[in-house]
C-alpha cells in the first residue's frame, strides 16, 4: 500500500517519515538534539517514571567503537551524531510497561528529527553487544541499552516506503 496523505501534519510526520541511513557530514547543533531528546521525553511511561536515559555520542574515536558491536556500523561512521537510548533499572515499576514506554520514547524521537528537517535510524541489531556498548560508554550495570539512532542531515530525501494493506494486519473487527 503506498503512503496515504494526510491535511493533519501529525498524521503527515508519521506518514513520511523514513529511516534514514547515509547522512552528510554536516553538524547537527546542541540545541536541536536537546530538542529530538525531549521529545523524546514527553513519551508516556507508566506511573510517569520516565525510565529513559540517553548518552549523545559525537566523538569520532567514540562512534568508532560503537560502529565496531554491530554490523551496521557504518551507518555509525557517518553519522554525525548517535544517541544510545538506554532504560534505568532502577527507575523501572514494570519491565513491559517500560520497555513499551522506552519504544514510544524512540519513536517520538525519530518523529521529531523528521519534523525537524533531519534524518534518522534506530539501530537494534547492536542490543548483541548492549553490555560493551555500556562498557564502551563507561556506563553503570543499571542501565540497559534499548537502541541507537543515528541522525543526521540526510543525504538523500526522495526515499519509498510501503506498508501491507489494513485487510492484512487486522485480525478481526468487533463492532
Amino acid at each position: 500500500m503506498e503512503r496515504p496523505r494526510s491535511q493533519n501534519p501529525v498524521l503527515e510526520a508519521i506518514y513520511s517519515r523514513r529511516s534514514v541511513r547515509d547522512y552528510t557530514p554536516e553538524p547537527i547543533p546542541k540545541d536541536t538534539i536537546y530538542e529530538i531528546i525531549r521529545a523524546g521525553t514527553w513519551a508516556p511511561s507508566g506511573l510517569n517514571n520516565q525510565p529513559w536515559r540517553f548518552v549523545i555520542v559525537q566523538d569520532a574515536e567514540k562512534r568508532e567503537a560503537l560502529a565496531q558491536l554491530t554490523r551496521y556500523g557504518e551507518i555509525i561512521r557517518r553519522a554525525p551524531v548517535v544517541i544510545a537510548v538506554f532504560v534505568d533499572k532502577d527507575a523501572m515499576y514494570h519491565e513491559v510497561k517500560d520497555h513499551q514506554a522506552m519504544g514510544a520514547c524512540i519513536q517520538n524521537m525519530l518523529l521529531a528529527t523528521h519534523a525537524l528537517g533531519l534524518g534518522a535510524v534506530w539501530l537494534g541489531e547492536i542490543l548483541k553487544n548492549a553490555d560493551l556498548v555500556r562498557q564502551t560508554l563507561s556506563l553503570p550495570e543499571n542501565l540497559d541499552l534499548m537502541a541507537v539512532v543515528a541522525l543526521g542531515h540526510p543525504k538523500h530525501r526522495n526515499q519509498r516506503s510501503s506498508r501491507k494493506p489494513l485487510e492484512e494486519v487486522i485480525v478481526k473487527e468487533y463492532w
